[in-house]
C-alpha cells in the first residue's frame, strides 16, 4: 500500500480504522487497540505497540511512515505563551500556540490551558490587519496534521490541554472537509475524547459553511472575526466583506442561533482610526444585540510591515462602556504573547531557510 501524507493514520476514523484491519485480514478488534496506542498512551511508534502482531506492526509501518509534525522552535513569553513552529512533512511550516488562563480577566479555572491550532499553511483571504497571510496561501493541512499540533504540544509542554480555537494561521472554513474530520478525531471517546464544547471555530464570515456547521449535531463553537460593523469599514480592511456582506453575515448567525441554541462570539481587533469610533460601537452594540453574540475586543497586535496601530486605552475603555450601556456582553481582552509574535493577527507562514540557527527553547 502506498502512503499518502492526506491519509494519514492520525486522519483515520474508528471506522476507517477497522475497514483497514479487515483489508489487511486482521480482526476488527485490532483497530481498537491501535486507537488505544495512538490517543490513550500516546506512543507513536507502530514497534513499541506490543499487543499487535509483529506481521501486522510492519505492514502498518509501510502503509503509515512516522510522518509527524517535527518542533523546529518554541518560543516561551513572559505571560507564559509558548508558541511552537512545526515542520509539515513536505517541509512547509505552520505555527501553534498554546495559551494559560488569565482568571482575573475571564474567570476562568487556572489549570484551563488553551490551544490555538493552525488549519493553512499561510491564508487566502488577505485580512490587512493579519500576519497569517502576508506570504499568501500554501495549502489547507490535512485532518492529521491538524490533529497532531494536540497531540505534540501535549507530549511536548507536559500539560493537559482542555480547549481547542482554531484560530491559527488560515481560514478554519476554507478547509471545512479536513477541519470537521479532525474536530471528529478530537472529539470521540475513541480520539482524543475533548469535548466539543471546549472547541471553538473561528471564521472571517464565509456564510455558506457556517451554515453547513450549524447543520451539524457537534456542538463546537463558533467566534466570527467581525472587526467592523459597516460594509465601509469592514471592506476595507477584510477583503471577504465583499462577498459577504455584513447583512448576510449576521443573517447567517441569527441562524445559528437558532439551529444550534448557543451563544456565539463575535471577535473585535480595536485599530485606531479604523474600526474604533463610537458610532461604530454603537452599530456593533445593535448587532451583537440582534443575535445573542458576546462581543470580545481585541486592541491591535502589532505586525512587522503593516501601518496599523492600537487605540489608545481610554479610547478602548470608550468603545467598551457603549457596548455595555447599549445592552451588549462584551469583555476587553489584553492580549497573551505579544511579545512572542503569538498574539490574535501575528501567527505568520515561514519559510524553512529562515531556520538555520538554533531554536530558542528545545
Amino acid at each position: 500500500m502506498c502512503f499518502d501524507v492526506s491519509v494519514d493514520a492520525l486522519a483515520l476514523t474508528k471506522e476507517d480504522w477497522e475497514a483497514r484491519m479487515t483489508a489487511l485480514g486482521q480482526p476488527a478488534y485490532r483497530a481498537a487497540q491501535v486507537l488505544d496506542w495512538i490517543y490513550k498512551r500516546r506512543v507513536r511508534d507502530w514497534d513499541d505497540m506490543l499487543n499487535l502482531p509483529a506481521p501486522l506492526r510492519d505492514a502498518l509501518k509501510q502503509e503509515f511512515p512516522n510522518a509527524r509534525l517535527e518542533k523546529i522552535r518554541e518560543t516561551g513569553s513572559k505571560d507564559t505563551t509558548r508558541k511552537f513552529l512545526f515542520r509539515l512533512p513536505d517541509g512547509q511550516m505552520i505555527e501553534t500556540v498554546l495559551i494559560p488562563a488569565s482568571p482575573a480577566l475571564y474567570g476562568e479555572s487556572s489549570d484551563r490551558r488553551t490551544i490555538c491550532i493552525s488549519s493553512q499553511v499561510g491564508c487566502a483571504y488577505g485580512c490587512k490587519f493579519c500576519a497569517s497571510g502576508l506570504d499568501g496561501w500554501k495549502r489547507n493541512l490535512h485532518a492529521g496534521e491538524i490533529v497532531d499540533q494536540f497531540l505534540q504540544v501535549e507530549a511536548i509542554s507536559g500539560e493537559k490541554i482542555n480547549n481547542i480555537v482554531f484560530m491559527g494561521m488560515g481560514e478554519p472554513m476554507a478547509n471545512y472537509d479536513n477541519l470537521l474530520r479532525a474536530i471528529g478525531i478530537l472529539n470521540a471517546p475513541w480520539g482524543v475524547g475533548l469535548g466539543a464544547r471546549h472547541m471553538t471555530v473561528s471564521t472571517s464570515g464565509l456564510v455558506p459553511q457556517i451554515r453547513k456547521l450549524a447543520a451539524q449535531p457537534l456542538q463546537v463553537r463558533l467566534a466570527i472575526s467581525f472587526h467592523g460593523a459597516t460594509d465601509e469599514v469592514r471592506s476595507t480592511i477584510m477583503p471577504v466583506n465583499k462577498k459577504y456582506p455584513v447583512e448576510e453575515l449576521v443573517s447567517a448567525c441569527e441562524d445559528y442561533v437558532r439551529i444550534k441554541k448557543q451563544r456565539i462570539t463575535f471577535e473585535y481587533i480595536l485599530i485606531h482610526d479604523v474600526n474604533d469610533s463610537l458610532d461604530q460601537a454603537r452599530l456593533l452594540a445593535k448587532q451583537a444585540r440582534r443575535v445573542g453574540a458576546k462581543v470580545n475586543l481585541i486592541p491591535y497586535n502589532a505586525v512587522d510591515g503593516l501601518p496599523w496601530i492600537r487605540p489608545e486605552e481610554d479610547s478602548q475603555d470608550a468603545f467598551l462602556a457603549i457596548l455595555r450601556n447599549a445592552g451588549a456582553e462584551a469583555t476587553l481582552r489584553r492580549e497573551k504573547g505579544h511579545d512572542i509574535a503569538a498574539a490574535c493577527g501575528q501567527l505568520r507562514l515561514q519559510v524553512e531557510k529562515s531556520f538555520a540557527e538554533k531554536p530558542v527553547l528545545n
